[in-house]
């Protein structure tokens, strides 16, 4: 039996430290090159880091495949790992015994330093690979969800998977996809709200869901997407939005605190961001009051607005801070007439829902609620709303036979990634971004 050497099998930048002095093979790309009269360096770089290859011209075939090593191109370069405190890159060098250009690239790059945000997209796995902070950003996303994960099923959540495509348009029928079905019509899902409430009639006590969202929204903002991954959740038996709030506000500090522990150097040296995990509870604000905040701070001080607008979530994220010190605050107490027909209402208050949105910084995050769990208050919501309740049958059906009270919520996790890094875009917080005018790459 023919057993690997550590000159055959791959080792890793990040490892070479506990090398030195050995033969070792290091797989990557090509950053930069200076082909000099007697040296060759060229620095190589993996998703772990960047080595310095050094090599005296001898003639040689290591030579000759250095100096035709275009930038980008990928290679294998097996050599002796040597300490030199001059070398600004960890210290060391490799010094090659062989080079393997195993994939040429194609010289110019089609994107450099200079180029424009839409450009970028358009060569999106060159702009990541080139990119530590953009690589990073992917781990501490995959961290994020983890710790979200691990919160959720630790406080009895099922994970569920939900179908995306329809029969009918989901919620209010706007901002949906239409597709073709064998002849017929169907619509991407824009929330998997039904059915995860539909999960608690079930008898699936907690539900919980991690997948894509399609909106059909032509807004062009730094914070919309057309499709997007959401983290949903749902908690049956709740009695008030409250206790919602309190799953979601420790769900949010655990997870935080797992990529704090395992990213937050990293992010301090990639971003410039310190990581906070939040103090629990969050603060929390009724609609009416962060309103009358905000207009006692200048906004809409004519008292035109029913709903926060951008400017009013930064300017309320700002208050909260300069008072509390907190990154988070809770909005709850949306008036009726701007949320959706099944979130439940206060006693007395059939104005006002019991709901809530999440900011984060200023940010909307997420937007969660105590629902309206009983069939005749639900039928007569959505008749208020003027929807037809023949396409909502499905869907009404599940409050016809006992359904318990229950609320949840549904965040963005790529808007959840925008505030931790401080990204200017949520172009910047996916892997490949779609919008109102973007279907590829």
């Amino acid at each position: 039996m023919i057993h690997p050497t550590e000159s055959t099998t791959r080792t890793l930048v990040r490892d070479l430290r506990s090398r030195i002095g050995r033969t070792v093979t290091v797989c990557g790309w090509v950053q930069t090159s200076r082909l000099q009269s007697v040296m060759q360096f060229v620095l190589v770089r993996d998703h772990t880091g960047t080595v310095q290859v050094t090599h005296r011209r001898d003639g040689g075939e290591v030579e000759a495949v250095l100096d035709g090593a275009a930038t980008e191109s990928a290679v294998r370069v097996t050599g002796r790992v040597v300490d030199n405190p001059v070398v600004k890159l960890g210290g060391l060098e490799l010094v090659p015994e062989a080079v393997e250009v195993v994939a040429p690239a194609t010289a110019p790059l089609p994107i450099d330093e200079q180029s424009g945000p839409e450009h970028r997209l358009d060569w999106r796995f060159l702009d990541i690979r080139r990119r530590p902070a953009a690589r990073l950003g992917f781990t501490v996303a995959a961290t994020l969800e983890q710790g979200l994960r691990e919160y959720a099923q630790a406080h009895g959540c099922t994970e569920l998977h939900t179908p995306k495509l329809m029969g009918t348009a989901s919620e209010s029928g706007a901002e949906v996809f239409r597709v073709d079905y064998f002849g017929g019509s169907a619509y991407l899902a824009q929330s998997p709200q039904f059915y995860k409430q539909m999960a608690i009639a079930s008898g699936i006590d907690r539900v919980f869901e991690v997948g894509p969202v399609f909106r059909a929204e032509p807004s062009y903002t730094s914070r919309h997407a057309t499709e997007f991954t959401g983290v949903d959740v749902e908690l049956g038996w709740t009695r008030d939005a409250e206790e919602v709030q309190a799953f979601e506000e420790g769900m949010i500090a655990h997870a935080l605190g797992l990529v704090a522990e395992r990213h937050g150097t990293e992010i301090r040296a990639e971003f410039g961001v310190e990581v906070t995990v939040p103090t629990t509870p969050f603060p929390r604000l009724a609609m009416a009051e962060a309103q009358e905040l905000l207009r006692a701070a200048g906004w809409d001080r004519e008292g035109a607005k029913t709903d926060l607008d951008p400017e009013g979530e930064r300017l309320l994220g700002s208050l909260v801070r300069e008072r509390t010190g907190h990154q988070f605050v809770f909005v709850t107490h949306y008036p009726a007439s701007i949320r959706p027909f099944y979130h439940a209402r206060p006693g007395g208050r059939p104005d006002l829902t019991l709901s809530f949105d999440l900011l984060w910084q200023g940010l909307e995050v997420t937007t969660g609620a105590q629902r309206e769990h009983r069939y005749d208050v639900l039928t007569a919501q959505a008749a208020e709303k003027g929807m037809s309740l023949e396409p909502l049958t499905d869907y009404l059906n599940c409050f016809r036979y006992g359904c318990p009270p229950h609320g949840g919520f549904g965040m963005g996790l790529s808007r959840m990634l925008m505030v931790l890094l401080g990204l200017g875009s949520i172009r910047d917080a996916v892997f490949l971004f779609r919008g109102p005018n973007r279907l590829t790459p």
